[in-house]
């Protein structure tokens, strides 16, 4: 999809770093992984359903 060499990486590092600060990157690091955690349980509870759903229609035939 993206073809980002080392070059690029680091650029867009640094830039993250000049636009958010040294002491708000750990901040926003953690809430982007809170955000993967919910997504994830989300995800997983969604998939739950619908095996249950599933079990429970086979079962009813």
């Amino acid at each position: 999809m993206f073809n980002l060499g080392t070059g690029e990486i680091i650029l867009i590092l640094l830039i993250i770093l000049i636009f958010f600060g040294a002491k708000k990157i750990p901040e926003l690091a953690q809430g982007l992984g809170r955000g993967l955690k919910e997504f994830r349980k989300a995800a997983k509870d969604i998939q739950e359903d619908i095996s249950l759903d599933e079990r429970k229609s086979d079962e009813k035939k």
